[in-house]
């Protein structure tokens, strides 16, 4: 009977993408085990290759499972997700050390969010690849989209900026859409004008990204389809430094004004308003250069 290695990520979109390189390191360490992924329903359709099973869990926990063999921490570093797992009653827990009786190397708060989990694997004795984010291979030859919803008010350019610019591009002939999340067709209708707006599932937004011209988004989980899948991009940061969560190396434009601030602001960054129509506009047509070459 094999062995039950759980790994647990229960947070975003943009969180399980950036932890898939650490999520096929240890299926490659644990060839022997069934990978379980504890992590939200919503990416199973879209993720659900990654793992041999999925256990619908939002947040840190609780995880219900019980005597897996290796549980590992992909989550965080708080007390509630290291509670979680050794709940679950593991032989070996990996995780970064937090206090007295945990194992692993500190947290360190400059990593990025890719490099973090890798790292973290590595101090284990697990080799790990930040480069391995791919999901497929960018098809091309679709649209521009335009993605003006993140998960908080602080990291989302203004409406009426985004709308400049799909306008601008419109009216050079490019076929642009916009797209909406759960909760943003309000936003989407407001970016639009006469555009068309899109309210695709998950599996339909990721073959959008994989099939469109350019990504225009802010930090949110749309930037980290188009890494996926190599799809130009050009990505509005604040108040997260892209340090933490930028792109990889590719066909990718970050816009960032260097002011760091609360990502779950309820606020527009104002690093995030120093940015222009004319810089995104001016990335976006570079960008667009790029994807026809």
């Amino acid at each position: 009977m094999a062995l039950d290695l759980l790994v647990l990520r229960g947070l975003g979109l943009g969180d399980l993408l950036t932890g898939l390189p650490a999520l096929r390191a240890l299926r490659r360490a644990f060839p022997r085990h069934r990978l379980v992924l504890a992590a939200p329903e919503a990416y199973r359709e879209l993720l659900g290759g990654e793992a041999d099973a999925w256990l619908d869990v939002r947040g840190p926990g609780p995880v219900p499972m019980s005597g897996c063999d290796v549980a590992v921490n992909l989550h965080g570093r708080g007390p509630e997700s290291v509670a979680a797992l050794r709940a679950t009653g593991p032989r070996l827990l990996i995780g970064h050390t937090t206090g007295p009786h945990t194992t692993g190397p500190p947290w360190n708060p400059a990593a990025h969010e890719v490099a973090r989990w890798c790292d973290l694997l590595g101090w284990y004795g697990i080799a790990a690849d930040p480069a391995d984010l791919r999901l497929g291979a960018h098809e091309g030859g679709g649209p521009v989209v335009v993605h003006p919803g993140a998960a908080f008010p602080a990291r989302r350019w203004p409406p009426e900026r985004f709308a400049d610019v799909a306008a601008a591009l419109k009216a050079e002939g490019r076929p642009v859409v916009i797209t909406a999340g759960p909760g943003e067709a309000d936003l989407a209708a407001a970016v639009a004008g006469d555009l068309p707006v899109l309210t695709p599932t998950l599996p339909q937004l990721a073959d959008l990204v994989r099939r469109a011209r350019l990504v225009i988004c802010g930090d949110t989980g749309v930037a980290h389809l188009a890494a996926a899948y190599g799809t130009p991009s050009v990505v509005l940061f604040g108040p997260t430094p892209p340090s933490l969560w930028g792109p990889p190396p590719g066909p990718h434009r970050v816009i960032w004004h260097g002011r760091a601030g609360d990502p779950h602001g309820r606020a527009p960054d104002p690093g995030l308003l120093e940015i222009t129509v004319t810089e995104v506009l001016g990335a976006a047509r570079d960008r667009l250069e790029v994807s026809v070459a």
